[in-house]
Order: structure tokens, then C-alpha cells, then sequence
């Protein structure tokens, strides 16, 4: 990978991380744009994505460091209680990484067909949990922290199918929130928060496996994984800041219908 292909794709990550379009579906979009080497591409994926996450804490640091210091009282008070829920949304996504990871893998080196497949899947979610409402009157819910444990499980189960390139991890579990009874608002924040844990655990192993000598970062030299990691961490500061707002408040119909437009432009040019 070229190191100007590492910092366009960079600029990608951080610019769709915070929008329900799939992140990791545009990276492979503009892989094959760019023509970058397919070889290591996933490790510069979680690389980057490890650089969004680290925007994320910036962003969220004030209600993060609120969170630990609840937490860490050993009470069971409302930020205990929060962070207990992201923790059980976690054991999806967790059951997946530990037992499918390979299945995983080579997922990041199929076609962009399966991108596209992704991105209507999530268009659909978008779609209906628009219209969620309207058709099923779902009750708000009047769970402690906006959010009960139920949800919060059902929520991490769309995380976990979000390892799907093209199924947008925000988008999927914003859409499911909603359609479970979850307020928006509480939701982006929960949605943003509930990343954090598992690519910094992903990120950790890599890094420790190379640090011990079993592997290597195959295909991607260190110089273009600090470019990605730098230019994914920029935009990613910049666009968490205003974006954040704009999912909490725009219809995500039209997220939905910018994603329908790219599966078609995959189908009708792969």
C-alpha cells in the first residue's frame, strides 16, 4: 500500500465512522478505486478504525471519565448501570470474534457484490426504523439510562452482524435501538460508546502478536499504517464533532437512500 493510499483511505474511515453508511464497506469501495494491495488490508482496517475509536474518546472523553469515576465507586448508580449495559452488548460481537473470526476474515476479501448486499441490508434497517413509529408504536422505554439490558443485548447482536462489510455498525445499531424503543438521542451516544471496547481489544492482540513474533502486519508497512492511523484520527476528530448532531437529528431515510444509490453504482459496475 502506497502511503497516499494509506492517507485517502484514512480520510474515508473518519469521514463515514460517525454516519450509518458503513465505514468498512467504503474502505473496500475505495480500495479497489485506489487500487490499493488487498494484502494486510484488514489490519489497516482495524488499525483505522482503532484511530476513529481514539477520536471517539477525545469527543466523549467528559462523559466517558463520568462513567469510570460511577463506576469505579462499586455502586450500583446510574453510571454503573450504564456501563454494565454496554458491557452486555458486548457479548455478541464477542461470541462472534472469538468463534468465527476466520469466517470473518475472509469476508474482507470477497467482491464488492457482498458490499453491496451490505449496504441495502442496511439501507432497510435505516428505512424502517424511520417508519418503526408509525407502523409498531414500539413503547418508549422507561429504563434507567434510557436504555434497558434487553436492548442493550439486542443492540450488540446487530453490532455483531455489522462484521458484514457493507452492514454499518452505527446504522444497525441506531436502527435497532429505535425499533426496540430507544430514543435517538440515547442511542447515538450508547452506539458510539459500545465500540470503544472491542477494536481496542482487537487492535491489542495484533499488536501483541507482533510484538512477540508470531505475525506480522503481511502487505502493509508500518509507515502506511501511522499515515491511515494519523489521517483517520483527524478527520475522525473533526467529523465525530458535527455528525454525531446530525445522526441524532436528520431523518436516516436519507442515509438509507444514499445507500441503496452506491449498491446499485457496486451491482451495475462489478
Amino acid at each position: 500500500m502506497e502511503w497516499w493510499q494509506a492517507i485517502l483511505l484514512g480520510i474515508v474511515q473518519g469521514l463515514t465512522e460517525f454516519l450509518p453508511v458503513s465505514s468498512s464497506g467504503h474502505l473496500m469501495i475505495f480500495k479497489e478505486l485506489l487500487g490499493a494491495d488487498a494484502e494486510g488490508f484488514l489490519d489497516f482496517t482495524v488499525t483505522v478504525h482503532l484511530a476513529t475509536v481514539v477520536a471517539t474518546i477525545v469527543v466523549f472523553w467528559n462523559a466517558i471519565w463520568t462513567l469510570l469515576k460511577g463506576f469505579f465507586k462499586f455502586k450500583y448508580n446510574d453510571e454503573t448501570d450504564y456501563v454494565c449495559k454496554v458491557l452486555v452488548s458486548l457479548v455478541p460481537v464477542a461470541l462472534v470474534g472469538f468463534l468465527l473470526k476466520d469466517q470473518v476474515d475472509a469476508l474482507f476479501g470477497e467482491s464488492l457484490t457482498l458490499v453491496g448486499v451490505g449496504l441495502v441490508i442496511t439501507a432497510g434497517l435505516l428505512f424502517f426504523s424511520d417508519n418503526a413509529a408509525r407502523w409498531l408504536r414500539p413503547s418508549r422505554t422507561q429504563a434507567r439510562n434510557g436504555i434497558s439490558y434487553w436492548q442493550a443485548f439486542v443492540v450488540g447482536i446487530a453490532q455483531a452482524f455489522a462484521v458484514m462489510p457493507g452492514v454499518s455498525r452505527s446504522g444497525s445499531t441506531i436502527a435497532t435501538g429505535l425499533i426496540t424503543g430507544v430514543k435517538r438521542e440515547n442511542m447515538a451516544q450508547f452506539s458510539f460508546l459500545m465500540v470503544l471496547i472491542p477494536i481496542i481489544g482487537e487492535q491489542s492482540l495484533d499488536l501483541l502478536k507482533v510484538a512477540v513474533g508470531n505475525e506480522t502486519f503481511g502487505g502493509v508497512g508500518p509507515m502506511a499504517l501511522c499515515l491511515g492511523f494519523v489521517a483517520a484520527f483527524v478527520s475522525g476528530l473533526f467529523a465525530c464533532r458535527w455528525m454525531v448532531s446530525i445522526v441524532k437529528k436528520a431523518k436516516l431515510s436519507w442515509f438509507a437512500l444514499y445507500c441503496l444509490v452506491v449498491a446499485l453504482l457496486i451491482f451495475l459496475l462489478s
